[in-house]
């Protein structure tokens, strides 16, 4: 089984109303399982009055919200579960540094499951703004690795 099969097994389990698929073919066994939220709260809803007493004017001038600065950043996110490698091998240099263009197809990282290192590829062309994982850790599926500047 190739990695596009386990992306598009991927895929059917993050659509499909399931949260669990093990899948034992030729003796690769694959198993891929979804984190559900818990179940959303019955709509019942109970009103209070609330009586508030007059508040005096602020001493301090409220400051207000920062602004996200990745905010036009699209992040790529980790395609599933398993260890961060930003290099082919501790001695070789990385697949992307921060400010490096990147093309849709280019190879930017490995991740390592299941005892198998999976080159994994930019899935759209821009240039890295950040590296949001350390070489070494595990990530999540759905956890973004890189933020991009899409061009």
């Amino acid at each position: 089984m190739d990695l596009k099969e386990i992306k598009r097994l991927v895929q059917l389990v993050e659509e499909a109303n399931i949260s669990h698929l093990s899948i034992d073919s030729d003796g690769t066994k694959i198993e891929i399982k979804k984190e559900l939220g818990h179940a959303p709260f019955p709509h019942q809803y109970q009103t209070h009055a609330i009586h508030h007493a007059p508040v005096a004017p602020a001493l301090a001038p409220v400051e207000a919200e920062p602004v996200d600065s990745n905010a036009h950043l699209t992040p790529i996110k980790a395609q599933m579960v398993g260890t961060f490698y930003g290099s082919p091998s501790p001695d070789a240099p990385q697949y992307v540094k921060v400010g490096d263009r990147i093309k849709e197809g280019q190879v930017i990282c490995i991740i390592e499951a299941m005892k198998l290192f999976n080159e994994i590829e930019a899935d759209q062309s821009g240039v890295v703004e950040k590296i949001c994982v350390s070489s070494g850790n595990a990530v999540e599926f759905g956890q973004p690795m890189f933020l991009v500047r899409p061009e």
